[in-house]
């Protein structure tokens, strides 16, 4: 007897939910429901670490590139809201024992050669060993809108003896011209 009380209170309470779903015109109401799952802490990228050996004018050199999510940045958010932690990227090069490099890169050290605009709603994604030049040692460096295909290309050049240069890289479509991109 229970259960058909039971039984018969669901069915009541569902005729009335359904009643009640319904506008003056007719039409179904319709109720979107927002997914249960809110991300509440900033995303992260994952710690890197690169070591590589590299060659420049007959001497041996190595190399260390660790990126790590830096909480003491401020925390970047995009057009939707979501919130990022920005990265701190250590460069360390040595030659024969010898420190040659070691220094912390934030986007803020690229503020120069980036719009502020951009840079307000940007992270530092990436820092990798590139090529060798006259020059010096190549690296290549990105600072982008996190989740996006949106960045700004950057060459850092490490003389031999540690001075670091920095300026932004030409995109394609500016060195070669757009008929190249679009074949």
């Amino acid at each position: 007897m229970k259960t058909l009380v039971y039984i018969v209170t669901c069915v009541v309470m569902l005729s009335v939910i359904s009643c009640t779903s319904r506008n003056k015109g007719g039409d179904d109401v319709q109720v979107l429901m927002k997914d249960s799952t809110v991300i509440s802490a900033p995303q992260r990228m994952q710690v890197s670490d690169t070591k590589v050996t590299i060659t420049y004018k007959g001497r041996e050199y190595r190399s260390s590139v660790v990126r790590r999510p830096d909480e003491s940045l401020p925390v970047v958010t995009n057009e939707q809201g979501e919130r990022f932690i920005d990265n701190s990227i250590a460069l360390r090069i040595t030659c024969g024992g010898k420190q040659i490099v070691d220094k912390v890169f934030t986007k803020e050290s690229f503020a120069s050669l980036v719009d502020a605009r951009f840079l307000k709603y940007a992270i530092l994604e990436g820092l990798v060993y590139d090529k060798t030049t006259p020059q010096g040692i190549i690296y290549a460096a990105s600072i982008c809108y996190p989740q996006s295909d949106l960045y700004v290309p950057l060459r850092l050049t490490v003389s031999a003896d540690g001075k670091i240069s920095m300026a932004k890289e030409e995109l394609l479509e500016e060195v070669y011209g757009e008929d190249a991109v679009s074949n």
